[in-house]
């Protein structure tokens, strides 16, 4: 059974690019093996996750980000069945939210800036699959090697 699940986590400390570069890494490595897809989108020191694949992969995975010390705050913001997946090109995709036009923000959230815990699960899955849809995402395989914030 396929699921997905959105979260919103606080970082415990500031983004550095090396830290984002090491999710990042880790999620392209190991994602694929678990089969689970989803994207990453971060900025003032918030990230907002979308993660798709078996139920039990995909709460294992959940839970070992709730256990993260890069992450805390952990909020399931969205949890559902799904037929099909909306990320299924992407082994972990990549947002800086700094780089999103802050209109397209703006349609999602009350201030115009990442905050996924003042948003609804579903503005959180139409926010993500409109930065899909605009090309905002990087990451989509591992043989692209590390990435800018």
């Amino acid at each position: 059974m396929l699921v997905r699940l959105i979260y919103a986590s606080r970082a415990s400390a500031p983004m550095e690019p090396a830290m984002l570069d090491d999710i990042l890494e880790t999620s392209l490595a190991q994602n694929p093996s678990h089969g689970i897809t989803g994207v990453l989108c971060h900025g003032n020191g918030v990230f907002l996750q979308a993660l798709e694949g078996d139920r039990e992969a995909v709460s294992r995975l959940y839970l070992s980000i709730g256990r993260d010390k890069r992450h805390r705050d952990v909020v399931l913001l969205h949890y559902e069945e799904i037929a099909e997946r909306a990320f299924a090109g992407w082994s972990m995709g990549r947002v800086n939210a700094s780089k999103i036009n802050a209109a397209t923000l703006l349609r999602y959230s009350a201030k115009g800036e990442l905050d996924p815990c003042r948003m609804p699960g579903a503005s959180s899955l139409a926010l993500l699959k409109e930065l899909i849809a605009g090309a905002a995402i990087v990451g989509r395989a591992p043989e692209r090697g590390r990435h800018t914030p």
